[in-house]
Order: structure tokens, then C-alpha cells, then sequence
């Protein structure tokens, strides 16, 4: 499945390098992290489902990198940002080995079916 994304042809050439550097710092910040992790979360504080998702990785025994960007009141746009990037509506956001696995229900999910150690399985070396 591809996603939609309105491609450069459709953009105007005054904004391209506005809408191409849209808080690329935070971009860069998680896609360094997700290079060096083989487990991250992004979140924010005052929302709880980040803190579910970081309980469930620590009762697994899971090591991982929080980032936390913000709360309700604050980095919104920043994490537009994010979102716009991945495609995932809601926070957090979890990859596992750079792929977006999606939020703490996604995760509650893949470690209910045993999934979840699988994706975690030592990679073999080819």
C-alpha cells in the first residue's frame, strides 16, 4: 500500500523549500534514533498512552529510546510534523527495528498474539 502525499508538481515552487524543511530538526531527531534503536517510542507528556507503552516494554524487559515531544498545550506543530511524516495519526508512535509497529494498543497486541518476541528475535546474520 502506498500512501497519498501531495507530491512536489503539485506544490508552488515559492513554498517546496518551506514545506521540505518543516521542523526537520525533529524528523532528524527520531530517524537518528530509530538508526541507533532498535526499539523506540515518541510521545508526550500528560498522555497516558505512552506511559502504557513504556510499561509494557519494561514488563518484557525490552530496552528502548523515549522521546517525548511536548503535552496537549504544547510542540503541537512540531508533532504535526511527525505525524505528517509517518502517517500515524496519534501518539505514541513505536517502530521496532525502523518500522512503525503503531501506537500501545498495536504493541498490547503483537505481545498478546507472541508476535512481539518474534519481531525481536536475534537478526541472522546473511
Amino acid at each position: 500500500m502506498t500512501r497519498t502525499i501531495l507530491d512536489d508538481a503539485h506544490l508552488h515552487p515559492a513554498i517546496r523549500e518551506r514545506v521540505a524543511k518543516n521542523h526537520a530538526d525533529i524528523l532528524a531527531e527520531v530517524q537518528s534514533a530509530i538508526a541507533s534503536n532498535r526499539v523506540v517510542v515518541v510521545g508526550m507528556r500528560q498522555n497516558p498512552f505512552p506511559k502504557k507503552a513504556r510499561r509494557m516494554l519494561d514488563a518484557q524487559g525490552t530496552p528502548y529510546a523515549y522521546l517525548e515531544y511536548g503535552s496537549y498545550f504544547s510542540q503541537w506543530r512540531r508533532r504535526t510534523a511527525l505525524k505528517m511524516w509517518s502517517g500515524w495519526p496519534t501518539l505514541p508512535m513505536i517502530f521496532i527495528d525502523g518500522v512503525l509497529i503503531g501506537g500501545a494498543q498495536d504493541l498490547e497486541r503483537l505481545i498478546e498474539k507472541g508476535e512481539f518476541t518474534s519481531l525481536l528475535a536475534p537478526r541472522l546474520q546473511g
